[in-house]
């Protein structure tokens, strides 16, 4: 059974810093392109960050400059720095994972990041 378990998130003002975690189970972690997907209410959900296997990089550009992903296959993980937080970053943050051949996903149950003004 896949699980990913996100936490990390919480309420901060705007210029503060959040470190978001995500423990995943149930895949072979190594085969997965990791990533964080957000939604704010009233709006879809979009990419903010992927890492892939060999640790290529993707950032949106409103995480550009800000943000930073990172893994460790030894702990099943994946983090999101969120640094220079902007009230616009308030949404349910989402881990995903993505199979890096195969294409199958699967995502976390989210973790509500609040940042106010």
């Amino acid at each position: 059974q896949v699980q990913l378990v996100e936490s990390g998130g919480g309420l901060v003002q705007a210029g503060g810093n959040l470190r978001l975690s995500c423990v995943a189970s149930g895949v072979s972690f190594g085969s997965y392109t990791m990533g964080w997907y957000r939604q704010a209410p009233g709006k879809q959900r979009e990419l903010v960050a992927t890492i892939t296997p060999p640790r290529n990089i993707y950032y949106a550009d409103s995480a550009k400059g800000r943000f930073a992903i990172s893994r460790d296959s030894g702990k099943n993980s994946v983090w999101l720095q969120m640094n220079s937080l902007k009230p616009e970053d308030t949404a349910v943050y989402f881990c995903a994972a993505e199979h890096y051949t195969l294409g199958t996903m699967y995502w976390g149950q989210g973790t509500q990041v609040t940042v106010s003004s």
